[in-house]
């Protein structure tokens, strides 16, 4: 029996469509010749082996945050070494202690609270509604707040179908209390908890992507950063519909979000508690534009600010490339303002290939990390390409921290669905073994089976990659939110 509902369940959108990519069809089925070699069969096979001792060493002596989750020093505790401490979920009568760990550990300064125009008191009551939402679990020593996990209930879009998603945020320990495991206890008592509201896969934006990995998260998303001079901005393309300013709190800038989100692979679903964060460490100067359709629909919006001559973009949404040229129109009508234009990209291709002079500067760097929480779940609900009774799957995953995720998982097709179900060996002759970090960055999109085979992260025969490639949808996630 499902227990997520699809897409397919919500109510249709009345509003408009992203257009379809010319590059997102289907995946074709496997191969009829089942299993066929695409190359010669001498091809070294890949292995886990190696990594797994890696794994294991580490795992023996975990890591977990310290202060801002970047430091080495929580070390797996010995047995016995919690007793001095009580864990317990963090109630309202703790929010001041709570509110406290968040500003040592994350260094929120008076003067940047001033750059941005919040008091003390502000800081406090934007914290207030977040905190109230979510499930807080913290260790205490003598009554005083020591270690703290945030687990903040959202939803995503995950191949084009909306599921239950566990925000991690607010991880922090203070020093004195490092060296005992708090963190690595705390991630893990949050992934029980994910799995008991059914949230199955958790994102989180990491200070420290090696902590992380290390507890089964994974990138998935990257940010691209972009710089065009204004002699390179693209050449003006006429639109029918018309480009205002408007608000930040503008309905129809929520709507081309929601419309875009409800669509975008990996993107969040922002609600009302959402666009605060969105919005949380932005200044005053910020601001918003809408492209409206000629009969007034709202299609793409660019949120921005104009500081020293340069036109920054903190985030570009179009439904259709009518907003795309539209949007792009504006930006170059402040061609006697500005020399150039920066900007954040989240899509996963760079920009450079879709400008007629595209020797910009662009970077990019890791983004946002996710994992499946959990494995059995996840599979059913997962909108893999197509369906075949003939084809099953045995996925063998290693999970450091979640138990219920270590073992074997025979996935097989039925009436159109997806059947996945824990088994004590493999018995379909088509064996996946990898851990769950490679799982997750494989079934979001971000690294193709292909690529994680050839860099030793999957362990299979060489012939199940092509499968692989035709059952997991070819987007890449779309992630712009921190929290």
């Amino acid at each position: 029996m499902r227990i997520l509902h699809k897409q397919q369940h919500l109510p249709p959108l009345d509003g408009p469509r992203l257009e379809p990519h010319p590059f997102r069809a289907a995946g074709m089925p496997p191969d009829k010749s089942n299993g066929a070699p695409l190359v010669p069969v001498n091809r070294r096979e890949h292995g886990l082996e190696a990594r797994r001792t890696d794994m294991a060493a580490d795992q023996r002596g975990e890591g977990a945050a310290v202060n801002t989750e970047h430091k080495d020093g929580d070390r797996q505790p010995p047995h016995g070494a919690h007793d001095a401490f009580d864990f317990r979920q963090l109630g309202k009568e703790d929010f001041e202690q709570f509110e406290a760990l968040l500003r040592y550990a994350f260094q929120v300064s008076s003067s940047e609270m001033a750059r941005i125009g919040w008091s003390d008191r502000e800081m406090k009551l934007s914290k207030k509604p977040i905190f109230e939402a979510s499930h807080v679990m913290g260790w205490f020593y003598k009554g005083r707040l020591a270690s703290q996990v945030v687990i903040y209930p959202m939803e995503v879009n995950v191949q084009g179908e909306i599921c239950k998603m566990g925000g991690i945020t607010g991880v922090a320990t203070y020093p004195e209390y490092t060296g005992r495991g708090l963190i690595h206890s705390l991630l893990a008592k949050s992934l029980e908890y994910m799995r008991d509201q059914q949230q199955i896969i958790s994102y989180l934006c990491p200070y420290s992507i090696p902590l992380y990995r290390k507890h089964g998260w994974e990138i998935v998303s990257d940010k691209m950063t972009f710089a065009i001079k204004d002699t390179q901005l693209p050449a003006r393309h006429p639109v029918e519909g018309q480009i205002e300013r408007v608000d930040i709190e503008s309905e129809d800038l929520h709507k081309v979000y929601k419309y875009f989100a409800l669509q975008e692979h990996g993107a969040l679903i922002r609600g009302a508690l959402e666009w605060e964060e969105y919005w949380r460490w932005d200044s005053d100067d910020v601001m918003a534009a809408v492209y409206y359709s000629v009969d007034r629909k709202p299609l793409g919006y660019v949120i921005y600010y104009i500081e020293n001559e340069v036109f920054s973009i903190k985030e570009m949404v179009y439904l259709n490339q009518e907003a795309k040229y539209g949007i792009w129109n504006y930006i170059s009508a402040h061609f006697s303002m500005i020399t150039k234009v920066e900007g954040a990209n989240y899509t996963g291709e760079a920009m450079a290939f879709q400008l007629e002079d595209s020797e910009i500067d662009e970077t990019i760097q890791p983004y946002g990390m996710a994992r499946i929480v959990d494995v059995q779940r996840f599979m059913e609900f997962y909108p893999f390409q197509f369906s075949d009774p003939r084809l099953t799957l045995d996925f063998e995953v290693k999970d450091p921290i979640a138990p219920w995720n270590n073992g074997i998982f025979h996935v097989s097709w039925q009436d159109g669905e997806a059947v996945c179900e824990q088994v004590a060996t493999c018995h379909s002759g088509h064996r996946i073994a990898l851990d769950i970090q490679t799982l997750t960055t494989m079934l979001m999109g971000y690294k193709r089976p292909t690529y994680l085979y050839n860099n030793d992260r999957i362990d299979m025969d060489y012939h199940l990659l092509k499968t692989l490639e035709a059952l997991i949808p070819p987007d890449k996630p779309y992630f712009s939110d921190y929290f």
